[in-house]
């Protein structure tokens, strides 16, 4: 997006002045249009402009959403709350946002484009929600309503993680015991048994594991060089579309994390979708703004069909079903709610019961793979160190037959 300087005139004939982020000048033209304002000039913006955005965090978001609908269902002027505002926030990166942002609105422009300054911190789905509360009249209810969505936004993304931060960890750390045990105990244990000259004699699993050992050893450079390589072309390939798409449908595919991410995309999209449509927000648009939001690649592009099919004059509950991504259920229970006109209730139930369904499977992931990850280690630790010891107890067995 670019930055535009607008000057307008309002129904009484004011002629009001501000700035505007936008794709072109046709879409600043539509805005303002869209706002009751005629378009009177309309040019892009020529000096340099420097976005702040990173170093926010979402509860900093949630507590600055909260306060702001107070304040403005108290009756306090728009720029009165921004200034109040950014005085107590203790964050100086999101200070000077909210002073940047209550600078232009005092300059004439709206709130939502002033948002649309710092897409880092105030995105898409945020920035369109309070364009439709100013539309509307009911700021204060859309900042209400985004605060609940974005701490409940906050809770999935904490449990996505934590669906894929567990095995993550076991797995580095079985790495690690690895290493250690092929670059430091196996060798001392080699070292020990030829002191005691039985490195001929010993169990044909005890060398198999100091022959791991050795290449281990000698072949270690390699073998990182080749991890590196690995990593580096899986960053490489996720960075493209087409490697991107393939990572994310292996990972809604997999046996036990594929189901977790099934639910949590679930209710993200029915969460997000019913927090715009409920808050006025036209179907095509929140339908694209849900679509960058979703996270995933195949998700997205089974929402950008059901966008582009409504935009053709169909329902939304087909061209999800056709897309086979979102449960039959999930399906139905859309269909039902454009059939009745409840739409936005319906998507908010669905996400409620999806939500409390993520709860329920994060927590039989966690069980299920806890004792498979041990078992896994314990095996491969158990048959390193039953190789050591078997050359041990024979030859204890050896001295007291003697």
């Amino acid at each position: 997006m670019a930055g535009f300087v607008w000057e307008a005139r309002t129904r009484t004939g004011e002629v009001r002045k501000g700035t505007m982020e936008a794709d072109n000048p046709a879409a600043v033209e539509s805005r303002l249009k869209a706002q009751q304002l005629s378009p009177i000039k309309v040019k892009r913006k020529t000096e340099f402009n420097i976005t702040i955005g990173a170093g926010v965090t979402p509860k900093e978001i949630v507590i600055f959403t909260r306060q702001f609908a107070t304040m403005i269902d108290a009756g306090l002027p728009l720029v009165q709350c921004l200034e109040i505002l950014a005085a107590q926030q203790e964050n100086k990166i999101f200070q000077a946002a909210l002073k940047d942002i209550k600078g232009h609105v005092e300059e004439g422009a709206t709130f939502s484009d002033a948002l649309r300054r710092h897409p880092k911190i105030f995105d898409d789905l945020f920035a369109n929600l309070v364009q439709a509360g100013e539309i509307g009249g009911i700021l204060d209810t859309i900042l209400n309503r985004l605060s609940i969505y974005i701490e409940k936004n906050v809770k999935l993304m904490r449990q996505v993680r934590g669906a894929m931060a567990y095995p993550a960890t076991v797995l580095v750390i079985l790495g690690l015991v690895l290493v250690v045990l092929m670059t430091f105990v196996i060798p001392a244990f080699e070292n020990m048994f030829k002191d005691f000259g039985s490195k001929d004699e010993l169990p044909k699993l005890t060398q198999f594991v100091i022959k791991v050992s050795h290449g281990f050893v000698s072949y270690f450079p390699l073998i990182l060089l080749t991890l590196i390589a690995s990593v580096t072309s899986f960053v490489y390939t996720y960075r493209t579309p087409a490697g991107k798409k393939f990572v994310h449908r292996i990972m809604l595919n997999l046996p036990l994390v594929g189901i977790v991410l099934r639910k949590i995309a679930v209710a993200r999209f029915t969460r997000t979708l019913g927090t715009l449509v409920q808050s006025g927000v036209p179907i095509l648009d929140a339908l694209e703004i849900v679509a960058k939001t979703a996270g995933n690649v195949i998700v997205t592009e089974a929402i950008m069909h059901a966008r582009q099919k409504i935009s053709e004059g169909k329902n939304m509950a087909e061209p999800l079903a056709e897309t086979k991504v979102f449960p039959s259920m999930v399906v139905q229970m859309i269909g039902v709610g454009e059939q009745t006109g409840a739409l936005d209730q319906m998507l908010n139930k669905i996400a409620d019961f999806y939500e409390e369904e993520v709860d329920v499977a994060v927590g039989a992931l966690t069980s299920m793979m806890e004792p498979i990850m041990m078992v896994v280690i314990g095996s491969v630790v158990g048959v390193v160190l039953t190789s050591m010891y078997l050359p041990i107890f024979d030859l204890a067995g050896k001295i007291k037959g003697d």
